[in-house]
């Protein structure tokens, strides 16, 4: 029993060191730069596109969604309102999170992967530079940086495509859809639906890092660590997206 015990134990606890000391690289030099810039434009402008086209059409399939249910009671006006709480607060974040992750998170895990199994990462300690600040701790910060701001695009690009649907099938008018999600949004809306994506961006770095740290068994053990980097980033993001929305609601 305890030998099947041992190994996700240990996994567990070197998650935890190597976040550690992650965090604690963001305020040690060097800072390396140049990797954080790096990794932006892979992480940020290498999603943009998969993030446009799933913000565009979640919010097109939310509007339509809720069409019938609307027409029901007579409050086809609420259409603008609802796609924007819906999207702001938990659509736009988890959705957005979940295409970075399966993007970027197994990248990640794959390309540090692939590093370790040719022994990359024991020739950059045996030169005297530490791994983790130099591979963890840049992707960790553009991460940080670029997934709310891509959420912000999938938010807004899902409003737009709530209101195609909202103008071209039930006739609303641009002034009465747009005014509506505008006034529905409060400042609390808008700090959960940033709040979110910043927590989900540690989760894909860090367990993408992990696994590719974690590596073993040459071009097979990158496949096994860039499928579960996915899956288990994967999984995190809806647990801390009950855990943070179940603070907010405060139920």
């Amino acid at each position: 029993m305890l030998d099947l015990l041992k190994p996700p134990v240990l996994s567990v606890q070197e998650f935890f060191v190597l976040s550690g000391r992650a965090i604690r690289n963001v305020a040690r030099r060097p800072h390396y730069v140049d990797d954080i810039i790096l990794q932006m434009d892979t992480i940020g402008v290498g999603s943009l596109p998969i993030v446009v086209l799933t913000g565009f059409f979640s919010g097109a399939v939310m509007a339509l969604q809720l069409t019938k249910a609307l027409m029901t009671y007579g409050a086809v006006g609420k259409t603008g309102e609802l796609v924007a709480i819906t999207l702001v607060r938990e659509m736009g974040p988890v959705l957005t999170a979940l295409m970075v992750a399966g993007r970027n998170s197994s990248g990640m895990a794959s390309e540090i992967g692939s590093m370790k199994v040719t022994e990359q990462i024991d020739a950059m300690r045996a030169l005297g530079t530490d791994p983790t600040q130099k591979l963890v701790t840049p992707r960790l910060i553009a991460t940080a940086i670029v997934l709310p701001l891509l959420t912000i695009i999938a938010d807004f690009l899902g409003l737009v495509g709530g209101f195609m649907i909202a103008y071209f099938l039930l006739k609303m008018t641009p002034a009465q859809y747009w005014n509506s999600a505008w006034q529905a949004l409060e400042y609390s809306d808008l700090f959960q639906g940033l709040i979110k994506p910043f927590a989900f961006a540690f989760v894909i770095a860090l367990v993408g890092c992990h696994y590719g740290m974690q590596t073993t068994g040459g071009t097979q053990g990158v496949g096994r660590s860039t499928t579960r980097a996915m899956v288990v980033a994967s999984v995190w993001i809806f647990v801390l997206d009950f855990f943070i929305t179940r603070f907010f609601v405060g139920v």
